[in-house]
């Protein structure tokens, strides 16, 4: 079953004419999904390679116009999937859209840092991003009804949304896939690629973060406990979110003095991931970190909300040296929008006092199971 993703309506309907649309996120987000279907609507010729193929590599890096032009031959529509895995992409990119006319070119890649480094200079003025993620509940909503929806936000919770996952029948099931997801995303791709030594200590970091949804981090204090250096676990974190498996948040702050504002939060990508990064795949009512996990699936599936529909936001969290906070801030509009997220109903927050003084023309609502859908685009 093919559950439909928003970012395909988006490309089919965005097309133009010797650009270079690039598609980025995590492997088995639905890339080559999207880009198989895709083409099946097109119906139009369309070139479909891929840069796993290593016939495909010499060419598409030859940065040569005459080579570039024999292979492209008469298609207008190039795709290439796994884009990173040929050299100097970002600058052939460049010369076909340059020298070809005509032609439109798609580009997907997993690894952002790969296909970022190459193709950003190359290639200004002359793409459009696309970012895609795990599958988000308002591509959902069309394959199910809303009891569906409710009945399986705890396994929303527990197993996460790669499509996979989420077609798949049983929780062993989805377990074992999420453990091998792991193992072969962090090990095979993340540590080869860079030539990482400390595969454990990459794994212990990522254990610690996984504990600390929703808190700021201190990079010194997570050097202590992995026996690294401060620079060392910059490095890693940002390694780790450029392959998609975490992102950080910054501080929201108008008034220095009071606010804090150069610490950051972390949020994994998929909670899924997370769970299997600690092996916990309990139900929520043997679990004490449900509010964590509530957290970082409601931020997760605004990100995707705000990336495919809108409001497209600054987003940040607000706290207060007098301990006064905010889980989620978002800036558009010349407004700013407070949130903050309850598991549990009953608990009705009170607008911090700082936050309403100082900003008191901002809104704020707590999101709990019972409210949350219209907030994640999923009404």
């Amino acid at each position: 079953m093919y559950i439909r993703q928003k970012q395909l309506d988006y490309l089919k309907k965005s097309l133009i004419k010797n650009k270079v649309f690039v598609l980025y996120g995590p492997r088995r987000c639905g890339k080559t999904t999207l880009i198989q279907h895709f083409i099946k609507e097109y119906k139009q010729p369309a070139l479909f390679v891929t840069g796993e193929d290593i016939t495909v590599r010499q060419p598409l890096a030859s940065q040569s116009i005459e080579q570039l032009k024999q292979f492209v031959g008469k298609y207008k529509l190039l795709i290439i999937d796994e884009a990173q895995k040929i050299p100097a992409i970002g600058l052939n990119l460049k010369l076909m859209v340059d020298h070809i006319p005509g032609i439109t070119i798609i580009a997907t890649g997993s690894a952002s840092f790969d296909l970022a480094n190459q193709i950003g200079e190359p290639l200004t003025g002359r793409k459009y991003t696309l970012r895609l993620f795990p599958l988000a509940q308002l591509e959902l909503q069309a394959v199910e009804h809303s009891a569906q929806t409710t009945a399986r936000l705890e396994q929303r919770l527990l197993y996460g949304s790669y499509p996979e996952v989420v077609t798949m029948l049983g929780n062993e099931e989805r377990t074992l896939y999420l453990g091998e997801l792991v193992n072969t995303y962090l090990y095979k791709e993340i540590l080869e690629v860079e030539g990482l030594r400390h595969s454990d200590k990459l794994l212990r970091l990522l254990q610690l973060l996984a504990f600390q949804i929703g808190s700021e981090v201190s990079l010194s204090e997570l050097g202590r406990q992995l026996e690294m250096s401060k620079h060392t676990v910059e490095r890693y974190l940002d390694l780790l979110e450029k392959t998609f498996v975490i992102f950080h948040m910054g501080g929201f702050s108008r008034n220095l003095r009071k606010e804090v504002s150069k610490s950051s939060r972390y949020y994994f990508y998929d909670v899924g991931v997370r769970n299997a990064l600690i092996d916990n795949f309990n139900p929520l009512a043997l679990r004490n970190d449900t509010g964590m996990l509530w957290e970082n699936y409601c931020v997760m599936e605004r990100i995707k909300y705000q990336e495919y529909i809108g409001p497209r936001a600054r987003n940040y969290f607000w706290r207060t040296y007098t301990q006064q906070e905010i889980d989620w801030v978002e800036d558009y509009s010349g407004k700013l929008h407070g949130y903050e997220f309850k598991w549990s109903a009953k608990k009705v927050p009170k607008i911090p006092k700082a936050w309403s003084t100082t900003y008191p023309d901002a809104s704020y609502q707590a999101i709990n199971p019972t409210n949350y859908r219209p907030f994640i685009g999923a009404e």
